[in-house]
C-alpha cells in the first residue's frame, strides 16, 4: 500500500514537494519569519474605456457590456500579460459600479456555486487557497520553491482545469486542481478544502485552510477494486495544521472578490491584490435560479 501511494503522489510533484515541506515545518520555524505584504490598490487616474471621447455616445449599461467582453476575451489570448488582464478588470469594475451590477460579492449570494478559472496570473495551482496560505508560512522561500516544478515543460507536467465549489452557507470553499504528468498517463485532483470564517467588508470572504488530498487518482483507478478503496478512504492531510505550526496564522486568507455576476467573477489574494484571478461560472449552488 505504502508503494501505491507513492506511486500516486508522483502525479502531484508541486503540492507534495509542498506537504512535504510542511511535515518539517517546525524545524524552519524559528528562521521563517512573515515578510511584508503588498495590499496596494492600483488604479489609474481614469481608464481607457472611459475616458474614451466616443464613449460620451455610448449608455453605461452598453460601456458596461463592451467592458465585460473585452474582459473575457483577453482571458482566450494565449499567454495574456497580467497588465491587460488587470487593465480590462479595472475597467470592468469600474463601469459596474455606475450600473450597480457586481457589487457586494461577500453577501449577493452570487459567489455560491462552481467556478472554473479561466484566467491565472501565475500557474493555475496558484488559484487554490493553499498556496496563497503556503506563501503566507513561507514567505521567503515560496516563490523559489514553485519555481521548481513551474519549469517542467508540458507534457511532462501538465495542470488544470481548476475548479472552485463555494456554498456560503454550509461555509465552505472547495479548490480542486487536476494535475498530469507523463504525457497525461497520471493524473489526479488535488483538493484543497477551507472553511469561510466570516465575510470582511462588503467584498472579502476570510478562509481557512484544512485539509488538502490528491483524488481520483488515475494510478490507483487501474489497480482495480483495491485503487478504488484507496482513492476513497486515504486521509487528506492536515496542511491547514501543518501551516499554524511555520507560522500562527498563515493557514488563514482573504479572497476579495471585487466582480461578480451570474456569470463571470474576478477574485483577488488580498495579500497579492494586483494579482488577478478570472473565474466563469459552471453552475449554481442548491437553490439558486436567474
Amino acid at each position: 500500500i505504502d508503494k501505491l501511494i507513492k506511486m500516486n503522489f508522483l502525479c502531484v510533484p508541486l503540492v507534495i514537494m509542498l506537504l512535504q515541506i510542511l511535515q518539517t515545518a517546525e524545524a524552519f520555524h524559528s528562521v521563517i519569519n512573515a515578510s511584508s505584504r503588498t495590499n496596494v490598490l492600483f488604479h489609474s487616474a481614469s481608464s481607457t474605456l472611459l475616458k474614451s471621447s466616443n464613449d460620451a455616445r455610448i449608455s453605461p449599461m452598453e460601456q458596461f457590456e463592451r467592458a465585460k467582453e473585452a474582459l473575457v476575451k483577453s482571458t482566450k489570448v494565449s499567454s495574456p500579460s497580467l497588465e491587460t488582464i488587470r487593465s480590462n478588470a479595472q475597467d470592468l469594475e469600474e463601469i459596474a459600479e455606475q450600473v450597480g451590477i457586481g457589487q457586494a460579492s461577500a453577501s449577493s449570494g452570487l459567489l455560491n456555486g462552481e467556478w472554473e478559472c479561466i484566467y491565472s496570473p501565475e500557474d493555475v495551482t496558484r488559484s487554490s487557497p493553499f498556496f496563497w496560505a503556503f506563501r503566507r508560512a513561507f514567505p521567503e522561500n515560496s516563490d523559489q520553491i514553485f519555481s521548481i516544478t513551474d519549469a517542467i515543460p508540458a507534457p511532462i507536467k501538465d495542470v488544470g482545469p481548476a475548479i472552485q465549489t463555494i456554498d456560503m452557507n454550509a461555509k465552505t470553499l472547495v479548490s480542486r486542481v487536476k494535475v498530469a504528468t507523463l504525457n497525461g498517463l497520471a493524473t489526479s485532483i488535488m483538493t484543497t478544502r477551507c472553511s469561510i470564517e466570516g465575510t470582511q467588508g462588503l467584498e472579502g470572504i476570510r478562509l481557512k485552510v484544512e485539509t488538502t488530498k490528491p483524488e481520483e487518482s488515475t494510478v490507483l483507478q487501474n489497480l482495480g477494486p483495491l485503487g478504488d478503496f484507496l482513492n476513497k478512504n486515504a486521509k487528506p492531510f492536515p496542511s491547514g495544521e501543518a501551516l499554524e505550526k511555520v507560522v500562527e496564522g498563515s493557514s488563514e486568507v482573504v479572497m476579495l472578490t471585487t466582480y461578480c455576476d451570474e456569470g463571470l467573477r474576478v477574485s483577488r489574494n488580498q495579500d497579492r491584490y494586483n494579482e488577478i484571478f478570472v473565474w466563469k461560472r459552471k453552475s449554481f449552488g442548491e437553490g439558486m435560479e436567474f
